[in-house]
């Protein structure tokens, strides 16, 4: 059976795998490794967001969500900002 889930990529290990963290309810669930040729050109960096497709365990296809990867970006953003001002300010 096909699932699908929403996954952010976390690393590319030796420029050949890229580590993918599976989210369910805003929290990390589980990881899954696959060749980075396998996921869209756009997509791969860190951060990157994808809704990806799985069967029995293993990896199908990924959809690069490049509107969602810049939300989350400007998010953690804006909060390192307001974590770096004074207490004073």
């Amino acid at each position: 059976m096909t699932e699908s889930a929403t996954a952010v990529l976390d690393r590319i290990v030796d420029g050949q795998k890229a580590v993918l963290l599976l989210e369910a309810a805003d929290r990390v669930v589980d990881e899954l490794v696959v060749d980075v040729e396998t996921l869209p050109e756009a997509g791969r960096r860190e951060g990157a967001v994808f809704d990806v497709s799985i069967d029995d365990g293993s990896f199908v296809e990924a959809t690069y969500r490049p509107e969602e990867t810049r939300e989350r970006r400007e998010t953690a953003r804006e909060r390192f900002d307001r974590l770096s001002e004074r207490l004073d300010e």
